[in-house]
């Protein structure tokens, strides 16, 4: 049951990094984010990647704040399979 619940949770995780780029990719094209689809990633991704825009992660006009959100995501999934291991055996 833990097996499977890490399962759909890394499931998610990966779908969300997913929609974290596509969102970021948004930004290359002129009113992408003005858009019904654009609107409604804002609304996902937005509050997530706001905890990395307060870092100074923008050099030479590039935003790196997706990148770190995805290192985030995928550095807390690490942690929580390295406990649930730790649990279940």
């Amino acid at each position: 049951m833990i097996i499977t619940l890490f399962y759909y949770l890394n499931r998610l995780v990966y779908l969300y990094s997913i929609l974290l780029v596509v969102y970021a990719l948004m930004s290359w094209f002129p009113g992408a984010y003005q858009s019904k689809f654009g609107q409604i990633l804002g609304r996902i991704c937005e509050p997530f990647l706001d905890l990395f825009r307060r870092l100074p992660l923008q050099f030479g006009g590039l935003d790196f704040s997706v990148m770190a959100a995805i290192l985030a995501l995928n550095f807390a999934m690490n942690i929580l399979q390295r406990i649930l291991i730790n649990l279940v055996y």
